[in-house]
């Protein structure tokens, strides 16, 4: 494509300046071209996650999506997207590699495993409140039946950190001597099963007006007393 801008230039051979000016006048065009497929790429990704959290996936087609992202030809997804799995994989990848990039930033925070719990729970809180899409993506949706080849989410680094957060806790005497597993299942139980009662509007006030009870219930049904 760049090539094919740029072309008709490279016959103008009577000053260079001319050259020079439709050169760079169709590396803008090229920029812009560029710069529009990415902008479209995107919107299809933020239209199916509405989607896929609103209906769910199997519910969900690429008209939905084309129309929910304003885009009138559904053909035209076929030039981001190979099909609406793609684009649930992407999703799936995109949401998990910026979870765990955020857990790296609350570790930074603090060397002590409880306050890196509190971290964690804070973040997942906002979340709900500023981006409840992917909280429901991520709470919600069962992402093995229709990503099976994707890695569960027991294996995504997001999970492992929490483990081994969990692990230090009961390590450095926080947390009481049970299996981590168990830990886990103990306290985010009780964080999701509040941020699902959000989402679903079983609770009609913002996450964060139950931040500080839930992570009180989460952290005593963990904590060595």
């Amino acid at each position: 494509m760049i090539l094919a801008h740029l072309r008709p230039c490279f016959f103008n051979t009577k000053k260079s300046s001319v050259l020079t000016r439709c050169n760079i006048k169709n590396m803008d065009q090229e920029i812009e071209i560029i710069h529009t497929k990415a902008q479209t790429h995107d919107e299809l990704l933020l239209a199916a996650l509405k989607l896929f959290a609103e209906k769910g996936y199997f519910h969900t087609s690429l008209t939905d999506i084309a129309e929910t992202a304003e885009i009138k030809n559904t053909s035209a997804i076929y030039q981001h997207f190979k099909n609406k799995q793609v684009i649930a994989a992407q999703l799936y990848t995109t949401i998990f590699d910026s979870l765990n990039g955020s857990i790296d930033e609350v570790r930074r925070g603090s060397d002590r495993p409880s306050e890196q719990l509190r971290g964690i729970v804070d973040l997942l809180f906002k979340l709900t409140d500023d981006a409840p899409d992917v909280m429901r993506f991520l709470l919600n949706l069962k992402h093995n039946e229709f990503l099976p080849e994707e890695k569960p989410i027991q294996e995504t680094a997001a999970f492992i950190k929490i483990i081994e957060i969990l692990q230090l806790g009961i390590k450095a005497g926080e947390i009481r001597n049970i299996d981590p597993m168990l830990g886990y299942a103990y306290f985010f139980g009780i964080i999701n099963n509040t941020l699902q009662a959000v989402l679903a509007g079983a609770l009609d006030k913002k996450a964060d007006a139950y931040l500080a009870q839930t992570w009180l219930a989460a952290w005593n049904a963990i904590v060595k007393k």
